[in-house]
């Protein structure tokens, strides 16, 4: 496949283009100190972060990177599995559905362990029973991908083989090259990317750029500080469920619940009936629910998970275990937020490791 040499202002020429035809570009931004996916009209420049269990502050890289940055707080799944939906609503004894045709979008700037991690609520909500709103959306994306050039503090995505390079399952793939004044590799994996890759042009890139571009993923692997044993994982985890080191964690967990709403594959909800008074209406809602809330494992007769110690066990062993026999594959792909945005700064590797160490 031909990959392309893009100027900063192709980028934007992309953009402009997309938001010309309709399309709902969402992106980064800097916003309440970090970096969020929402809609925009532009990229930020010069955008780092510096990130470590329990820390993350947004930085000035005082270059020119449009993608200088690790990681934040926001993940694409807001998008597809939005945080509250409304799925059907009754009236006057009619059932009306709230399911409305979505608007086409397009992700810009997708990291390889995101990427992966849509594809694992491509499993979720698009399997034997697929979820109509998350199906209606997903068919209407366009996913344009990153390298990463840098790992953050917590990143180990190259232990769950979701990173740092971008796989298959984006539209384009981009790797930004000289910070200081960048220029974009571009290359096509769909149809729809080699539509867009037409429209903005573009001269080949040299073969020199390509090898740059590669070790540009190599140093990126090797900055990587966190190592994660998946070989054997589920088996581990499943004969450890008495193991002393789960009152270990459970003494600092303060279940929050930071972890389910950061991470990117997470797929916990729960549904409440809204009802309007004045109309006699009433909606079904779904919201995004998280294990750590004791009242999530509430079944007749009371709450099957009442200690932190029951809950984070129940997640850490469905993330790394129970998906592989539902879903095929891991629930962790390495991002590394679990670690960032947990208040105490518990770190799922070094849980993990401790949790399989011989008696």
């Amino acid at each position: 496949m031909l990959m392309q040499r893009w100027t900063p202002r192709d980028l934007q020429a992309l953009i402009d283009g997309l938001r010309a035809e309709g399309v709902r570009v969402l992106g980064p931004r800097v916003g309440d100190a970090a970096i969020l996916y929402d809609e925009i009209e532009t990229l930020p420049i010069g955008c780092g972060d510096e990130q470590a269990p329990g820390h993350y502050r947004l930085t000035a890289r005082h270059d020119q990177s449009r993608f200088g940055y690790n990681l934040g707080p926001s993940t694409w799944k807001q998008f597809l599995f939005p945080p509250e939906e409304a799925i059907f609503r009754v009236q006057d004894g009619e059932f009306i559905s709230c399911r409305e045709q979505p608007d086409k979008m397009a992700f810009f700037g997708v990291r390889a362990c995101e990427l992966a991690a849509i594809s694992i609520q491509d499993r979720v909500f698009m399997g034997d029973f697929a979820d109509p709103g998350y199906a209606s959306r997903r068919e209407n994306l366009l996913l344009i991908a990153v390298n990463c050039s840098q790992a953050s503090g917590n990143c180990f995505c190259a232990s769950t083989g979701d990173g740092p390079a971008v796989g298959v399952g984006a539209d384009l793939i981009l790797t930004e090259l000289r910070p200081e004044d960048p220029y974009y590799l571009v290359e096509a994996q769909t149809e729809a990317g080699q539509l867009m890759i037409s429209a903005i042009g573009g001269p080949a890139a040299a073969t020199g750029e390509i090898d740059a571009r590669d070790e540009v993923l190599a140093a990126t692997r090797l900055q990587m500080q966190r190592e994660f044993a998946t070989e054997g994982i589920a088996e581990a985890l499943y004969s450890a469920l008495d193991h002393p080191h789960w009152d270990v964690v459970a003494e600092r967990c303060l279940a929050c619940g930071n972890c389910t709403q950061v991470c990117p594959t997470c797929f916990c909800s729960s549904t409440r009936e809204h009802v309007n008074p004045v109309g006699l209406g009433v909606t079904h809602m779904r919201r995004w629910e998280s294990c750590f809330a004791a009242d999530h494992s509430y079944l007749s007769g009371g709450v099957v998970r009442p200690s932190v110690k029951s809950r984070y066990r129940q997640w850490l062993t469905h993330k790394l275990a129970g998906w592989e026999l539902q879903f095929g594959v891991s629930g962790c792909t390495g991002c590394g937020r679990c670690i960032s945005w947990c208040p105490v700064g518990i770190d799922l590797t070094e849980e993990v490791a401790e949790i399989r160490r011989p008696l």
